[in-house]
């Protein structure tokens, strides 16, 4: 029986200009699950992850703090890519989905908490129609490549590991197509997994070689010490 570790990446600097990086905040998360792994004794096999700098950020934060508290359970081995297990464009899902380009203070980087709601009830509208195949977003796949490229890495990381522990860092867009692919529901159900992750939250999977299945989803027991750092963005 091996165990597949999906974590999203730590808290974003979503609402500056460069979204892709870790805040203060995202590095703690990721630190404290390092931590945690380390107080449970997890034995690390192998670290996979997505080549966007949030993903990298995480995984680095994550593991220098394993090496720190428990080296012995982490080999050497650099983290393995999988551009697979990267995000989707929210901006080119909102601007198929409404047939505009999106204005400066109608992106992420708007800080107004008004139109911060906003900007996520109409991203999740616009998902919703892209995971149903009603949209085509400009330079992405179609929802069900997007979900089929991130369910192979998966896949490829079950067998390879089947008898031990693997961590995968990634976003919340392929953990939620994942976990609704591996319960066999509708795309939108994607979405709606999507837009509930936390940030450095972990679904964990069990299975062997042939097969997985959820154990947990979105959990984030690292962080009950420090409640102050759970987030979503």
């Amino acid at each position: 029986m091996g165990t597949i570790f999906l974590v999203r990446h730590g808290q974003a600097a979503f609402g500056t200009d460069d979204y892709d990086r870790l805040t203060a905040t995202g590095v703690e998360q990721a630190r404290h699950l390092g931590e945690y792994f380390a107080r449970r004794e997890m034995r690390i096999d192998g670290v996979l992850m997505g080549s966007l700098t949030r993903h990298r950020q995480t995984a680095e934060a994550l593991t220098s703090a394993l090496r720190i508290h428990a080296p012995q359970l982490l080999d050497d081995a650099a983290p393995e890519v999988f551009p697979a297990l990267n995000e989707y464009d929210p901006r080119a899902v909102i601007e198929a989905h409404t047939g505009q380009a999106l204005q400066p203070d109608e992106a992420a980087e708007a800080r107004d908490p008004t139109v911060v709601r906003q900007h996520f009830r109409l991203l999740r509208e616009a998902l919703i129609a892209w995971a149903e195949a009603k949209t085509e977003p400009v330079g992405m796949p179609t929802f069900a490549k997007f979900q089929r490229g991130a369910m192979a890495v998966v896949e490829g990381a079950r067998e390879r590991f089947h008898q031990g522990v693997v961590v995968l860092v990634t976003s919340g867009g392929p953990i939620g197509a994942i976990v609704a692919a591996t319960l066999e529901s509708p795309p939108r159900v994607a979405v709606e997994l999507n837009l509930r992750i936390r940030n450095a939250s972990v679904s964990e999977f069990g299975g062997s070689a042939k097969r997985h299945h959820l154990v947990t989803f979105n959990t984030v027991a690292h962080l009950d010490s420090v409640p102050h750092l759970v987030t979503y963005a």
